[in-house]
């Protein structure tokens, strides 16, 4: 039998005012779901933007048939996107420019350039590194550490992934009780805080979620190969230090910021993929993120 979660919650909002209701009931995949991950779901199925924080209560899972059709996303041997799109003036760090895309050749001034009914565009981008869904190697924090053209593909794609849903309500570290208890070797780890609902927002660039230093450690003893965030930075950005970064990078893990869409992700029994171009002399790029579902066994 299907299960569906029947819940109160109580949504602030960053700009003023709120949002509450009782006796909630949303579909859910299997017969639980975390807290933030019903945050994350709720704020992204009513559409909400500027949100504060989400209180969750009276929670209860029935076994109920769905109310409507699993979205294909969810369908195991497909993909899911869990990248921004990046249009021209797009914003992903206060103080950074977006980028500026352009015709470098329009299809009107082609048209003097071809046969008659050919006709093509090519387009010019002017944009820094850190821009939309990006990858961050060991060469973004130490001038000896490997570039991007230096890494390996399987380093970046196709890896057994995990997700971690972290509560965020207490606070914006995300500590050691976050990963503690699971396997996480050669896995990507990637972290749903659903802050990627304030995405092209200006509550996007106040104070988000971040993982501690004591995380990274541990997440580097525990041997993961990659990890991934949904929020500005995987770093808290308030001190001039990058203790994340530093710890993460120095270890040769690859860091994707500002990913989206996890909540579409289940925990495991998934593949994660983030490649970027082979840039040499560049440390962090945009990528195309994306999850690729197994088939249940």
């Amino acid at each position: 039998m299907p299960h569906r979660v029947q819940f109160d919650f109580e949504i602030t909002f960053s700009n003023g005012g709120g949002l509450s209701g009782r006796d909630f009931r949303l579909d859910i995949d299997g017969n639980d779901i975390a807290d933030a991950a019903l945050a994350a779901y709720l704020v992204e199925d009513l559409r909400l933007l500027m949100v504060g924080a989400v209180q969750i209560r009276n929670k209860r899972i029935i076994a109920e048939a769905h109310k409507r059709e699993p979205a294909q996303a969810s369908q195991p041997g497909e993909f899911v996107d869990l990248s921004h799109t990046i249009a021209n003036g797009t914003l992903t760090h206060r103080g950074m420019p977006g980028p500026l895309i352009c015709d470098w050749l329009s299809r009107e001034a082609s048209r003097e350039k071809y046969a008659p009914g050919t006709e093509f565009q090519i387009a010019r981008i002017d944009m820094i590194a850190n821009t939309g869904t990006y990858l961050d190697c060991p060469f973004h924090r130490f001038a000896e550490g490997s570039d991007l053209a230096d890494l390996a593909l399987d380093a970046c794609s196709d890896l057994d992934a995990v997700v971690v849903r972290a509560d965020c309500r207490g606070g914006p570290a995300i500590d050691v009780g976050a990963f503690r208890g699971l396997d996480l070797k050669n896995r990507a780890v990637l972290v749903h805080t659903g802050w990627d609902a304030h995405w092209d927002t200006p509550a996007y660039f106040g104070v988000h979620p971040f993982l501690t230093e004591a995380a990274a450690q541990h997440l580097r003893e525990a041997g993961a190969r990659l990890v991934g965030i949904d929020s500005m930075n995987i770093d808290d950005t308030r001190p001039a230090t990058r203790p994340v970064h530093t710890t993460l990078l120095g270890a040769g893990i690859l860091i994707v910021e500002h990913l989206c869409n996890l909540a579409a992700v289940p925990d495991r029994g998934f593949a994660f993929s983030a490649v970027p171009p082979k840039l040499r002399g560049v440390g962090t790029f945009p990528v195309r993120a994306m999850a690729r579902l197994h088939a249940r066994r």
